[in-house]
């Protein structure tokens, strides 16, 4: 305990470097030792990026059970973990000294649905064992949700964050199991649960994963392309959206809120909403040339369950949630990215 300062007090006089402070701070756990499960995917990279600069770059491990790129590999701790494995994962949560969980290994929607067996053992097993770790290890603990945990009984316009959900798809059904078991071990156990029911995350710096909102990032790289997109979903249908920078600062803000702020477990956080027709309107501010044509398929079925504007009121009041991103300033921000080379 305190051996940075103890050291330095025994080897003579005292000048506290950064590194100790934040070692000093560690110990405290004024400053969390973080691992983040599933952590190659598109809100994994920018979040271990914000949370590293914020808490050091040593207090952050990225685990996932993919091959990281020597990019990723420089940038800070990274650490095979499949969540399926319990063990695995608690021995990384002992040995790193982890007191932040953030759990995003998932199976999105449209993927979902083409391995029911796969997504059932990910997302509803995974969450067994890092919900069991947390309430051994006392760390806190976020699972993130999705406009996908509410179904076609569900208000849509707008859909607060207490309403009937009956999700349609293994995805959401794995979610909502999420959410309720996540406030039952809170209630029971105490663990610091705490979930974000997130919109279409949109990010130029990865591959779509295998969303229903896909189309709204891979529009720009066609447009960019082609100038042309065809969309799977059909002109008018209306979803809650936010940027991926929005995203994690809404991460961040969640988990630092002290604990007397929330009001419940479970948010709705969302920055705008839009159809594809008001998406490419937006588009042809840049590309006055861009066409857009429509060939629905199996995800229109899902994106017609799902809400279309989502309230997210409590967040703002409890918890002080504030989007920056609106339409227009996404697409400036897209297309600025994308034509930098830097996908």
């Amino acid at each position: 305990m305190l051996s940075c300062l103890r050291n330095r007090f025994l080897n003579g006089p005292i000048n506290v470097s950064q590194t100790c402070i934040r070692q000093l701070y560690s110990e405290s756990n004024a400053i969390p030792r973080i691992l983040i499960t599933g952590g190659l995917g598109q809100l994994g990279v920018p979040l271990a990026k914000r949370l590293r600069e914020k808490y050091g770059q040593e207090n952050v491990v990225l685990s996932d059970i993919a091959r990281p790129t020597s990019v990723l590999l420089k940038q800070g701790t990274y650490r095979y973990a499949d969540v399926m494995d319990y063990k695995q994962v608690q021995e990384l949560i002992v040995n790193q000294q982890i007191d932040w969980l953030i759990h995003l290994s998932a199976l999105l929607s449209a993927v979902g649905e083409q391995n029911v067996p796969l997504a059932m053992k990910l997302n509803i097993e995974g969450v067994h064992n890092i919900l069991d770790l947390a309430r051994k290890y006392k760390c806190k603990l976020f699972i993130p949700s999705t406009i996908g945990a509410f179904g076609p009984d569900s208000p849509r316009n707008p859909t607060p964050d207490f309403c009937i959900q009956r999700p349609r798809t293994i995805y959401g059904v794995s979610k909502v199991h999420a959410e309720l078991l996540g406030e039952y071990y809170f209630h029971k156990y105490n663990v610091d649960f705490r979930c974000l029911r997130f919109p279409g995350v949109i990010s130029a710096d990865t591959k779509p994963g295998g969303g229903t909102t896909d189309y709204a990032i891979e529009i720009f790289h066609d447009a960019l392309k082609n100038n042309s997109y065809e969309c799977y979903l059909s002109a008018d249908t209306r979803l809650p959206m936010m940027y991926i920078d929005d995203c994690v600062t809404s991460i961040e803000l969640f988990m630092e809120a002290s604990p007397e702020k929330l009001k419940q477990r479970t948010y709705n956080v969302s920055a705008m909403d839009f159809t594809p027709d008001e998406l490419a309107k937006a588009i042809r501010k840049h590309f006055p040339k861009f066409k857009i044509t429509y060939k629905t398929d199996a995800r229109q079925n899902i994106a017609d369950s799902w809400p279309e504007v989502f309230d997210d009121q409590n967040a703002r009041r409890d918890w002080g949630w504030k989007q920056k991103v609106d339409l227009d300033l996404l697409v400036t921000k897209m297309f600025d990215f994308l034509k930098n080379g830097k996908v």
